[in-house]
């Protein structure tokens, strides 16, 4: 396993347990992403998943859809993206990406492993659990993200730049400058850490 499968798979273990966790009652409940419910947050991932697999020709296998059982429809995304990383070959592929062009196991390291943790924290808001993000992801997270070139930062921000419908990160919310690195690395994305 290399150092991106690892990380992926301790992130997705990380999202599996979340989605595990959610009160049946709870999965309609509003995420703190504008217009999504809990179940919009699984899906979102899964979308994600799908987009990783594209560039290699690839699509999601067969599953049981987010509505029927999220937990089963998060499983075999995951399972589609980790038979990538573990085969040294696709992992190797170099993909066309809308971020540039990169392994096929770099795009997953720079997309959908690094929103798990933070749709991580969008699901545990939605639905009352343990907001925690672990604090090595919050580290790299913070690091990578507030090196960001101001005009990348402010693409990221900018409804559809990368795609009809595509929104990265919303607008900045401020936290106060000595507030928890997690705290700042949500703000910095769009997310209120304050909010409940």
């Amino acid at each position: 396993m290399t150092e991106i499968a690892d990380r992926y798979r301790r992130r997705a273990d990380a999202f599996e347990r979340l989605i595990h966790g959610v009160a049946p009652e709870l999965w309609a409940d509003p995420s703190p992403c504008a217009e999504w419910d809990a179940r919009d947050v699984v899906r979102h991932i899964i979308d994600m998943h799908a987009v990783m697999l594209a560039p290699l020709g690839r699509t999601l296998s067969p599953a049981p859809s987010v509505d029927e059982d999220p937990a089963a429809a998060f499983r075999a995304a995951r399972a589609d993206v980790e038979a990538i990383l573990a085969d040294p070959a696709v992992a190797a592929t170099m993909c066309d990406t809308p971020g540039g062009r990169v392994s096929a196991e770099g795009h997953v390291d720079r997309v959908v492993s690094d929103d798990l943790p933070l749709h991580g924290w969008d699901l545990a808001r939605a639905t009352d659990q343990d907001d925690t993000i672990d604090p090595q992801d919050v580290e790299r997270l913070w690091a990578g993200t507030s090196s960001l070139p101001a005009e990348l930062l402010e693409q990221f921000r900018t409804p559809g730049a990368f795609g009809p419908g595509v929104v990265v990160f919303g607008p900045e919310v401020k936290v106060p400058a000595d507030a928890p690195l997690q705290d700042r690395l949500l703000g910095m994305i769009g997310r209120d850490p304050a909010r409940r």
